[in-house]
């Protein structure tokens, strides 16, 4: 993988024979290199430059061969979330075949006859979309306190029951993936694939050096210690941080530069599992490429 940026600070020990003060800072380095950053495999870039711009809802689910679970069917049906799917069949209101299954973990065959009460249902096209998220909105599907969320930003012009991969909070802005792919999304949020993520994080006031290394140790919170992949200073003033990280945790970019009395003026994710927002403006969304969709598909 290559690196979205040089290191400003190593860890201890890293480099046989380095000097053990920090590393000069790169002030003269522009930021926006750091935020076209593209995390691709090898290989994967140069196929990714070259891609087309296409609609992916257009594109066709491949064909399924043998039996899925009962909740993801009626999940990719658009009614409901797996869980809220398990709830539906435990109450008796699905039947398959005109046989009413309460068991959960039933499977069924992509041909069965699926109904929710007296409606056949069918699976959706897969959708998958790139978003970048403006400041301002909740990183929900709903809001019982009918604030704005990402969907409001999507409305009307997709009609699959979409929802976020992941979250960002109301204040952070930047990019952002919607589907109704449950397995994708599944396999994204989960810790065991270290999905890289890159951000933009401005402060209230510089990062001193030893805070900048103590980062890149990793500093102590509520879940334990939290590593970082890579950290940057990229403003003059030292108030402007690139960093580069994998874990998911709630408010965690936001919380280690708190855990050292720090206050998060803005923050911005750029880079997503290999996806970037350079050709999106905020609050603007599309669909994913085909071959951004074979990047995230072979995601390991």
């Amino acid at each position: 993988m290559s690196r979205p940026f040089k290191r400003t600070y190593t860890r201890k020990g890293e480099d046989a024979g380095a000097d053990k003060e920090a590393r000069p800072e790169r002030a003269d380095r522009p930021f926006e290199k750091f935020d076209k950053a593209n995390i691709v495999r090898r290989g994967a870039a140069s196929k990714a430059a070259a891609a087309e711009k296409v609609n992916t809802n257009d594109v066709a689910a491949p064909a399924q061969t043998g039996k899925i679970r009962l909740n993801k069917f009626i999940a990719n049906s658009g009614v409901c979330s797996r869980r809220e799917a398990d709830e539906l069949i435990t109450m008796g209101l699905i039947s398959v075949n005109g046989k009413t299954i309460t068991e959960l973990g039933y499977k069924v065959n992509p041909t069965d006859e699926v109904r929710h009460e007296s409606k056949v249902l069918r699976a959706e096209k897969p959708v998958y979309i790139l978003m970048n998220k403006p400041k301002g909105f909740l990183t929900t599907t709903a809001d019982p306190q009918e604030r704005n969320t990402v969907m409001h930003i999507i409305g009307a012009k997709v009609k699959e029951r979409i929802y976020p991969v992941g979250r960002l909070d109301r204040n952070t802005t930047g990019l952002l993936l919607l589907t109704n792919d449950g397995d994708l999304a599944d396999k994204l949020m989960h810790p065991s694939y270290n999905v890289k993520k890159i951000y933009k994080v401005e402060l209230d006031k510089p990062l001193t050096k030893n805070d900048a290394q103590a980062i890149l140790d990793g500093v102590k919170l509520e879940e334990g210690r939290a590593m970082v992949d890579d950290l940057a200073i990229v403003s003059e003033d030292r108030k402007t941080i690139g960093l580069e990280i994998h874990i998911g945790w709630n408010r965690v970019v936001r919380r280690i530069f708190e855990s050292l009395e720090y206050q998060v003026v803005k923050l911005d994710r750029s880079v997503y599992a290999g996806l970037n927002k350079k050709d999106l403006s905020r609050g603007d969304w599309r669909f994913l490429t085909k071959e951004e969709l074979i990047l995230l598909k072979h995601f390991k």
